[in-house]
């Protein structure tokens, strides 16, 4: 007895949802406004050198550092425009991280110098509702190097101001799990989508036959390691079987 397979065409294309949101929510259930490249922006706020080092929630920062990264390079590959903001870089906070500097080396940082809420900035916001309002673009992505300040209070308040937020969780940190709790159920509650950096990779992505899946594969290969080996075994044993094997099971 075998089993029959249904193997879709590589021609299909993704397929929306039967209803819109408008319809979803008329009909009273829960609308899915879906986050694409062509709709969305990023916030990438106060990941600075010094903030990093405050960080307690995370088993190594080479975990945080692994997922702020891999989400920059993701709105990299999916030319999602980007924000970037620091926070008293002049003192202790520190300049923003070399990775994020690399990666995008001719957009501005805009410097706050004491307004701890990025949105509450003058200079930022302006910055964010220019930008909003010459894309076209609907959804916030934001992450901060601190979830209960740095992403938690901005989110609220553009909560407040109308526009779609998803906050990126992993790539945030914080001082202890009670801030990090508060500030996922605070936002959460508030209407906030809360999301992690490489399922919204794949969410953005929506399919891999994409032209930008090349582009795409790069931070899922490098900035998560768990997935980056098992591609890597699987291609280093595809075909020529590049690491023989003794006991002669792989044919």
């Amino acid at each position: 007895m075998s089993n029959r397979e249904i193997v879709s065409p590589v021609t299909d294309g993704v397929q929306p949802c039967a209803s819109s949101p408008e319809e979803a929510r008329s009909a009273g259930r829960t609308p899915y406004e879906k986050p694409t490249p062509q709709n969305s922006v990023m916030l990438l706020i106060d990941h600075q050198i010094g903030l990093m080092t405050s960080i307690r929630d995370f088993q190594s920062l080479a975990t945080l550092r692994a997922n702020v990264v891999g989400l920059g390079r993701i709105a990299k590959a999916l030319d999602i425009p980007v924000l970037l903001s620091s926070s008293n870089a002049q003192w202790q906070n520190g300049d923003t991280i070399p990775e994020l500097k690399e990666l995008f080396p001719d957009e501005p940082i805009c410097r706050r110098t004491g307004i701890i809420n990025c949105y509450e900035d003058p200079s930022f916001r302006s910055a964010l509702e220019e930008l909003m309002a010459r894309t076209g673009r609907t959804h916030v992505i934001i992450a901060g190097i601190t979830i209960g300040t740095c992403t938690a209070m901005p989110t609220l308040a553009m909560l407040n101001d109308g526009y779609r937020v998803l906050p990126v969780i992993d790539a945030c940190g914080a001082w202890n799990q009670y801030e990090a709790q508060a500030a996922m159920t605070r936002m959460a509650n508030t209407g906030a989508e809360l999301v992690t950096t490489f399922a919204l990779g794949c969410e953005l992505q929506a399919d891999w036959k994409l032209p930008t899946a090349e582009a795409m594969f790069a931070p899922f290969l490098n900035d998560l390691p768990e997935y980056g080996y098992l591609i890597q075994n699987f291609w280093n044993n595809a075909n020529g079987h590049t690491v023989e094997d003794p006991f002669g099971q792989v044919k």
